[in-house]
């Protein structure tokens, strides 16, 4: 049973019948968008400085983490529901680990030129981008933590530009 928004609700994602469904995108103007988000995972000293010696037994951690991270903002809207399908123009991703607490940070910075922004493709960005490194030292530190994943910046169409204040 569906419930309809209130007359306050900001919600976009609901027909007149209060039922989710894909808005329609094709009367906002095309635009220049670009979402920058980051997250991170701790883990254990010792794994952090595996990472830094590529000495990880699977391989180039962090290269196949940026690829993974690539192919998921590609791939957003088969893992988003009612999410629309966006020719990204520039994927960027970046790590940069840190000594306290050891840990892993992962941002992501993606541009394209469309209709609708591009926040979710750089938060699936980054989430795919850290679960990957999980997936690659699970062997040696199963107590890693994924944290704060969060958009930090957007830009571009009907509601202009947003950053997160420190």
């Amino acid at each position: 049973m569906s419930q309809k928004p209130g007359p306050d609700s900001f919600l976009t994602h609901f027909n007149a019948r209060g039922e989710a469904h894909m808005v329609a995108i094709t009367d906002k103007p095309v635009s220049d968008r670009r979402a920058r988000a980051e997250g991170s995972i701790r883990m254990h000293r010792s794994t952090l400085e595996r990472l830094r010696q590529s000495t990880v037994g699977k391989g180039d951690v962090l290269a196949v983490a940026r690829i993974a991270a690539i192919q998921a903002a590609k791939k957003t809207a088969d893992l988003i529901p009612l999410a629309h399908p966006l020719a990204l123009t520039a994927v960027e991703v970046e790590f940069v680990d840190q000594d306290e607490p050891p840990q892993l940070l992962c941002r992501a910075d993606l541009r394209c030129s469309g209709q609708t922004g591009v926040e979710m493709e750089a938060l699936t960005a980054v989430s795919v981008a850290l679960l990957t490194v999980y997936d690659m030292c699970k062997a040696i530190d199963r107590g890693m933590e994924i944290t704060a994943v969060r958009l930090l910046e957007k830009s571009g169409g009907r509601s202009g530009h947003w950053r997160r204040e420190v």
